[in-house]
Order: structure tokens, then C-alpha cells, then sequence
């Protein structure tokens, strides 16, 4: 199954989305979910929450609530053993042992204080990242794959909430 038809089947009864990107922007291609979110701006529905977390995406906890999304996605950089750019939507009760980029509590637990608080679908985007060494800016393979990923997003957001 593509990612496109992943995200549809779990976007679906979708009413209200908050997509959180997740990363550090000084350390190369650990940004990507950040940009991915950059370039969801201006397109994407209202119903839709776009939120560049960088580090610290716990801060956010209280806007999404007031929000109230059925569906939450934290995109982020990690080691998923693949090429450069792939990405994989992962449940986050399967990334204990996975190494995500760097914030500072894990994302499983922040799904699940999400999940609990507000009773919200939880999902993780995992982008491969191909550089996370110090340095500002994206590797030409994730500038390239953020693309790819936000247009993909954009087809599945559009059938879920318009």
C-alpha cells in the first residue's frame, strides 16, 4: 500500500486534522517535518492545524486540545533503515526502540497524553533523514522527499476534511 492510501485509510471519518512538525532546524535533514509543515501552509483546509514544533512539541499540547482534532499526525526525522527521504506511517506504540530526532520527551508518550487528554487517532509520519549533523538546511534528497511528501498530504487531507 502507497503512503497515500495509508494516510486515506486512517484519515478516514476524519473531521479536524492537527499535523505537528517535529524537529531540530540546526541539525540538517532533522527538520524535515518542520518543512513538510511549511509547505502544507495555504493548502490545506481550515479543519486542518499546521504546527512547526521544532523541539519541543509537548508546548503544544494545550493548543491542540483546544482545537479538538479526531486525527493527529507528528512528523518527524527517523531511523527507519531505509533510503534517504522514504517515509512510513508508524502507530505509536510501535516506535519504542526506534531513534526519532531530537526532542525532548518521546513521541510515544506524547500520543498517548494526546490520546488520553482528547481521545484523538494518533499516527507518526518517520521521514529517513540522510544528514542530521549540525548545520541549517535540508540535504537535496529531503528537500526533494518533503516535496513529495507535502503534495501527498494534500491529496489525502483534501478527501478528508475538503
Amino acid at each position: 500500500m502507497t503512503l497515500g492510501e495509508q494516510l486515506r485509510v486512517w484519515l478516514a471519518g476524519c473531521e479536524r486534522v492537527a499535523v505537528l512538525g517535529i524537529g531540530n532546524p540546526l541539525r540538517g535533514d532533522d527538520a524535515t517535518g518542520m518543512e513538510i509543515v511549511r509547505l502544507l501552509k495555504g493548502r490545506v483546509s481550515r479543519k486542518v492545524r499546521l504546527l512547526e514544533c521544532e523541539t519541543v512539541p509537548e508546548d503544544f499540547t494545550r493548543g491542540i486540545g483546544e482545537f479538538n482534532p479526531t486525527h493527529v499526525l507528528m512528523i518527524d526525522a527517523a531511523q527507519l533503515g531505509v533510503e534517504p527521504g522514504e517515509a512510513r506511517l508508524v502507530p505509536p506504540e510501535q516506535i519504542l526502540g526506534m531513534t526519532l530526532s531530537t526532542h525532548a520527551i518521546p513521541l510515544s508518550l506524547l500520543a498517548e497524553v494526546i490520546w488520553r487528554s482528547i481521545d484523538a487517532r494518533v499516527m507518526i509520519l518517520g521521514v529517513q533523514p540522510k544528514e542530521v549533523e549540525f548545520g541549517e538546511g535540508l540535504s537535496a534528497e529531503l528537500q526533494k522527499a518533503s516535496r513529495r511528501i507535502a503534495g501527498i498530504l494534500v491529496k489525502a487531507l483534501k478527501q478528508c476534511v475538503g
